[in-house]
């Protein structure tokens, strides 16, 4: 059986893995369920290890899996780095507008993920919590500044509130399409390159140039849900 179909028999033209990255507590995974699920827990616990959630949505009449993994940004669990950054074309960047100590962090997440990824990767910086905004400790035209010094996109989000979280990862989604259609993404030619789709659960990112040989097999640990 194809693995590039989804639940219902829906043919899958891309499957996309996009990377939350940012300090502890900023609300990575309230953002993902938000997106996902579009859920939101006032008791979410601290993420453990690494965990991911996919949907499937339309982009310019292509179907499109993002596979969204969502990791601790504890120092302790920092050992996934190199597996959780493996074919990704697309991050998002988060910091708490409320603490500016995760907004100082930022500079350090970035450098690590350029060290890790692609250098393609589409990368949004989002500021999260934009409903506490008496408590804003970081100005929007910081954020800015340094978005455009950096060439990220931006955006302030609330994943309580649901505001601008849907459009930060539709914009990610977005602009990794119109990159690969454009097939403007350099394939990664480490040896192991063939390996990201042992991260996917089953699934491959297609991306022209970069599929992996034909006799590769998912080496994955993970079991399908």
């Amino acid at each position: 059986m194809s693995n590039l179909y989804g639940e219902f028999n829906q043919k899958i033209d891309y499957v996309f893995k996009v990377v939350l990255i940012g300090d502890s507590a900023v609300g990575k995974s309230q953002l993902l369920a938000r997106f996902a699920r579009n859920e939101f827990s006032l008791d979410s616990k601290a993420t453990i290890g690494v965990e991911f959630q996919t949907r499937t949505l339309t982009i310019d009449h292509k179907t499109i899996k993002a596979q969204i993994w969502d990791t601790a940004g504890q120092e302790r669990y920092r050992a996934v780095t190199s597996a959780y950054y493996r074919g990704a074309v697309g991050a998002l960047l988060v910091y708490d507008m409320t603490k500016r100590q995760s907004f100082d962090h930022v500079t350090r997440w970035l450098e690590e993920l350029r060290g890790h990824a692609d250098k393609n990767i589409v990368i949004m910086l989002i500021g999260n919590k934009s409903d506490l905004g008496t408590l804003r400790a970081v100005p929007t035209e910081d954020a800015k500044e340094f978005a455009q010094r950096e060439n990220l996109f931006f955006m302030e989000t609330s994943a309580l509130e649901a505001t601008n979280v849907e459009t930060a990862f539709l914009t990610v989604l977005t602009e990794i399409y119109r990159i690969i259609s454009k097939k403007a993404l350099v394939a990664n030619e480490e040896p192991e390159a063939g390996g990201n789709s042992s991260l996917l659960k089953g699934t491959k990112i297609v991306v022209p140039g970069q599929e992996p040989p034909s006799g590769t097999k998912s080496s994955c640990c993970m079991s399908s849900s």
